[in-house]
């Protein structure tokens, strides 16, 4: 898995507290013994601060981290329902079907691999909205394929299927 950048994780805490409330999100962290404090947390980015320096930036194997994992995929399949889910493992399945050796890129791949990405990206964007899907996207992704993802703009708007007359 990637490693968040500190923007990145605040983003993720962002978006949970959007999706459970702040302080219920706090609640289900100290449920799950990600946090041992029951004080109440006066923003999203306070929370985020704290839990970036519990879990290390996702990198230790502490309960902050897996909590905070399990919160992000309970959301995330709530969202996309089991028949989404479906849709996407076939897609990351020949995503992950470009990867060679030790995760990194299949260079002759690389073109495929950017198509899937944008198929998995659309259709996930499609669910939870561009910015929950890149997340998603990067808390899963190999450090080559997060890296590509980085260097990718992030989509703000979906596009419209009826054509906008233009102004005479």
């Amino acid at each position: 898995m990637a490693n968040l950048t500190p923007e990145e994780f605040a983003r993720t805490v962002r978006c949970l507290a959007d999706d459970l409330g702040l302080q219920r999100l706090r609640d289900r962290l100290v449920r799950l013994n990600a946090l041992v404090t029951r004080r109440r947390v006066a923003s999203a980015d306070a929370l985020a601060d704290q839990l970036y320096m519990l879990t290390g930036g996702l990198r230790r194997q502490v309960a902050a981290t897996i909590g905070l994992h399990s919160l992000w995929a309970e959301q995330m399949n709530q969202k996309l329902g089991e028949d989404g889910e479906k849709a996407l493992e076939a897609v990351a399945e020949k995503i992950n079907a470009c990867l060679g050796e030790r995760d990194q890129i299949n260079p002759d791949k690389e073109g495929e691999l950017d198509q899937l990405l944008s198929e998995y990206e659309q259709r996930l964007a499609e669910k939870v909205g561009a910015e929950r899907a890149r997340l998603d996207m990067l808390l899963k992704a190999v450090p080559a394929v997060a890296g590509k993802l980085r260097e990718r703009p992030l989509r703000t708007e979906q596009p419209s299927a009826v054509p906008v007359p233009a102004a005479e």
